[in-house]
């Protein structure tokens, strides 16, 4: 197993909403850290081939987990179930950190399947 340690060799990808860095990944997990702006959300989304576990390491984050939307705060956490409908939001003025444990047989990118997005990526 291959830990990637956070230092310069971790590649930061800019998003709309932020960023994310993956951590760690190897056969049948994927460890990302995940910043969300002020006032940023990703999109509404599900995933076919993977499940989710999001731990709030800096902030105060909006979680929608199916038809429940609530706050989570630094040490706390949630589960997203394959197929779930979710996302991930800052509605405060500061930073909002995660980190994202994905677990599932196919991990890529492009097994996000967005239905609403501020972004228009739809």
């Amino acid at each position: 197993m291959q830990i990637t340690p956070h230092n310069e060799t971790v590649v930061r990808t800019q998003r709309p909403w932020g960023w994310y860095e993956t951590v760690s990944e190897v056969h049948g997990y994927k460890i990302k850290r995940i910043g969300v702006l002020p006032g940023q959300q990703l999109s509404l989304q599900k995933h076919h081939q993977r499940a989710e576990h999001w731990v709030v390491v800096q902030g105060t984050a909006r979680v929608t987990l199916a038809e429940d939307t609530f706050d989570l705060t630094v040490g706390q956490h949630c589960d997203i179930a394959l197929g779930q409908v979710h996302r991930l939001a800052n509605l405060t003025s500061g930073p909002v950190e995660i980190i994202e444990v994905q677990f599932g047989t196919y991990l890529g990118e492009d097994d996000i399947v967005r239905l609403s997005d501020d972004y228009g990526r739809v």
